[in-house]
């Protein structure tokens, strides 16, 4: 019998919903998580209505009581290129923690089905839900440079925008935070904000941003309202232009996108 930890091999995180709430809890956030993803392809064959009732019963009796699992998402497809793709998003403080909370997870699986027969026929109809194929990466987060904490408090989906942006990996250019401070953080359709980047995985170029956003709508209000807030910040064309040719140093100038949408129950 396959638990679903050994099913997608080495579950992979990203800091996607982490809330601060003490002072203790605002230090640690200063520290750098790993970040990992992993992503899965759900089968043609099965009901929609199944898996996320399959999902949320391994999420509130395996990841929900997982304490080394500081933060997890579940995402589906909305505008990517793959309408299987849904990734697991799961948070933690350190690289030794993606072990020792499998271990953790596997004690949690014997206890959420302590019948034997129960627990092999639930896992029976999990691995039905998703094909063999699925991809893993793990990424850290960039404290250096802000981010804006997740807080749901409409438990309705959220869009999540990624971006995936390729560092010029040459050691150059710089003003990525002041353009957080001044533009991203300053954006009141943007409810959360994580930057983070390669640190196990296929390209070790790759510079991830996720924007969390209230509707696809509010994603198009956003890009104008940059617009405006960097034309407000630099109303000067040769200052706008000394600062983004600064800051564009860092990065080869490709990038690719990919929005999904996230669901609150499954959310951590």
């Amino acid at each position: 019998m396959k638990t679903r930890s050994t099913l997608l091999g080495l579950v992979l995180c990203m800091t996607l919903g982490c809330v601060i709430g003490n002072a203790q809890e605002k230090e640690e956030k200063a520290k750098p998580v790993i970040i990992t993803m992993t992503t899965l392809h759900r089968s043609m064959d099965v009901k929609a209505k199944d898996w996320k009732a399959a999902e949320q019963e391994y999420f509130d009796k395996v990841t929900s009581k997982n304490d080394l699992i500081i933060g997890s998402e579940l995402m589906t497809h909305y505008y990517t290129d793959d309408n299987t793709e849904v990734i697991l998003v799961n948070v933690y403080k350190s690289w030794d923690d993606i072990e020792k909370a499998k271990t953790i997870s596997d004690d949690l699986t014997k206890k959420g089905w302590p019948d034997e027969k129960a627990r092999t026929a639930f896992f029976d109809k999990y691995e039905k839900f998703y094909t063999p194929v699925h991809s893993d990466e793990i990424y850290q987060s960039i404290t250096s440079i802000g981010e804006i904490p997740y807080k749901d408090q409409t438990k309705k989906p959220m869009i999540v925008y990624l971006r995936k942006s390729q560092m010029s990996m040459e050691g150059k250019g710089k003003n990525v935070k002041e353009f957080n401070e001044k533009i991203t953080f300053k954006d009141p359709f943007i409810k959360a904000y994580y930057p983070f980047r390669h640190l196990w995985g296929s390209n070790s170029t790759d510079f991830m941003e996720a924007f969390f956003y209230d509707s696809l709508a509010d994603l198009e209000k956003s890009s104008e309202k940059i617009d405006e807030l960097i034309k407000s910040t630099w109303p000067n064309e040769k200052d706008a232009d000394a600062f983004f040719d600064e800051l564009e140093k860092s990065f080869t100038g490709k990038h690719s996108d990919y929005i999904y949408r996230n669901i609150p129950s499954l959310s951590k």
